[in-house]
C-alpha cells in the first residue's frame, strides 16, 4: 500500500542543481524539505547496477541516519551509440571536480570515433529514478525518461550536467537553453518535460497530497 509524505523530508543529494529542482517540485505540496548537505550527511557508495537501486541506496542511508523520510534521485544520460554509457556513471564521468564540460567533450569524442555524426546516430535519453524511504524500511519507487538527440557544440547555460548538449525530441532548444520552469515546471506553468519532472508526477500521484 502506498504511503503519503507528511511533515519534514530529507532530500538525499549533495548536487545543488538536483536540490534546486527537487525543492521547486516539492514546494507546492507544502512539504518541508531539508538537504543531506545541510544535515552534514555523507554520500553513501552507489554500488547498484541500475538507477533505481542507486536511488534506493541514497534514500535508505539518509532515512536511517536522520530517522526521517528521505527522498533521493539517481539519474543520468544513456547514449545509444555508446552502448548505454555513461548511464549510472554519468556523474563519475565528470570527475571529482564535477567538470561536465569535460564529460560532454568526452562523449563527443567517443561519438566522433564511432562515426556518430548525424542526428539518427546521436540519440540518447535521460533517466530519473526517484525513491522515498522511511526509517521503517518502507519504500516508494518510480522511474521515467525523456528522449532526445545530442548536439555539438553545447548550447545554453541555464541547466546543469549534460543539459547543454541534450535536445529533447520535438523541441528546438536544448535543456541548457530552457529556463527551469520550462524544463521541469509542472502544468499549468510548465510542461513537465524533464525526466525528473516526469518521474515526480508519478511519485506525486502516490505519495503527495494534491496541490
Amino acid at each position: 500500500m502506498h504511503r503519503r509524505i507528511t511533515g519534514k523530508l530529507v532530500i538525499a543529494t549533495h548536487n545543488p542543481g538536483k536540490l534546486a529542482e527537487m525543492r521547486e517540485l516539492l514546494a507546492p505540496h507544502g512539504v518541508e524539505a531539508v538537504s543531506a548537505g545541510d544535515l552534514g550527511l555523507g554520500e553513501p557508495d552507489e554500488t547498484g547496477t541500475d538507477f533505481r537501486s542507486n536511488a534506493a541506496i541514497k534514500a535508505i542511508a539518509a532515512a536511517q541516519a536522520t530517522k526521517l523520510p528521505a527522498f533521493a534521485d539517481d539519474s543520468g544520460i544513456v547514449v545509444d551509440a555508446l552502448d548505454g554509457a555513461p548511464g549510472i556513471y554519468s556523474a563519475r564521468w565528470a570527475g571529482p571536480a564535477k567538470d561536465f564540460n569535460a564529460a560532454m567533450a568526452q562523449i563527443e569524442r567517443l561519438l566522433q570515433e564511432r562515426g556518430a555524426t548525424t542526428p539518427d546516430r546521436r540519440t540518447a535519453h535521460f533517466v530519473s529514478a526517484l525513491c522515498v524511504a522511511w526509517p521503517d524500511d518502507h519504500l516508494e519507487e518510480v522511474e521515467a525518461r525523456v528522449d532526445g538527440t545530442l548536439v555539438w557544440p553545447p548550447r545554453g547555460t541555464a541547466g546543469f550536467g549534460y543539459d547543454p548538449m541534450f535536445l529533447p525530441d520535438g523541441h528546438t532548444r536544448t535543456f541548457g537553453e530552457m529556463e527551469s520552469i520550462e524544463k521541469h515546471g509542472l502544468p499549468p506553468l510548465g510542461l513537465g518535460l524533464s525526466h525528473r519532472a516526469r518521474a515526480f508526477v508519478k511519485l506525486a500521484e502516490i505519495c503527495l497530497e494534491p496541490r
